[in-house]
């Protein structure tokens, strides 16, 4: 299986993070930047690094960013006009999906007029997780998965320990399904694994559920619970 291909374009603290993160993932990861000191420090964990300005486009289109699954531009609200530039000259070079990172609301909406396909704000999705978990302890983290659905990791409440899937009807009173059940193996060899979840499954303490479902269904789970 061929190995997917990423670009990420501005080594600052996001950057550099995802390019590892990407790479850990067995992701062909080319890390560019104009700083030489930060393309050296990503250099040893990543399949190449590159050090030139991404606003030049003769550089830029010689890192062929069409044949690559993503390019991520991760230049930092400091550099306004480089983001918004080398955005546009990735979809103008054949891009096939284009990620913009941002915090600012007015730079997100000229992000997209000029072709990024996803802008993502970190900061912004950081303070939402948070504030999901302080209000909700029982919800670990959230993944949208399109506007109608998300997929959650939830901690096993105390009332449903013991308690077989079957019975706690989770499909039918909040509109929960349960993909797969994170549980602690039985001795150090096997560590954490992931079940697959059968009707009669029967839920263990500090068992993680992954479930699927609306906007809002786990926080309504977790409301009631605390009723």
């Amino acid at each position: 299986m061929q190995r997917r291909q990423a670009m990420v374009i501005g080594l600052g603290q996001f950057g550099t993070a995802l390019s590892r993160s990407l790479s850990a993932s067995d992701v062909d990861v080319l890390a560019v930047d104009v700083v030489p000191e930060r393309v050296q420090a990503i250099a040893p964990f990543v399949s190449e690094a590159a050090c030139f300005d991404a606003m030049d486009e003769d550089a830029l289109s010689r890192t062929s960013p069409g044949s690559r699954d993503v390019c991520i531009c991760a230049i930092g609200d400091e550099a306004r006009e480089g983001a918004i530039i080398v955005t546009a000259l990735l979809r103008q070079l054949g891009a096939r999906r284009v990620i913009a990172r941002t915090a600012d609301e007015l730079l997100e909406r000229i992000l997209r007029l000029v072709g990024a396909h996803e802008v993502v704000n970190p900061e912004r999705a950081f303070g939402e997780r948070l504030a999901r978990r302080l209000l909700y302890e029982g919800i670990l983290e959230e993944v949208p998965l399109g506007e109608d659905l998300v997929m959650s990791e939830l901690q096993v409440p105390v009332a449903f320990v013991s308690q077989r899937l079957i019975d706690l009807e989770l499909p039918k009173r909040f509109g929960l399904t349960v993909l797969g059940v994170r549980r602690v193996g039985g001795d150090a060899e096997h560590g954490v694994r992931i079940e697959r979840p059968g009707p009669r499954m029967e839920l263990q303490e500090g068992d993680i559920l992954i479930v699927v479902g609306a906007p809002g269904a786990n926080r309504q789970l977790m409301e009631r619970l605390g009723e």
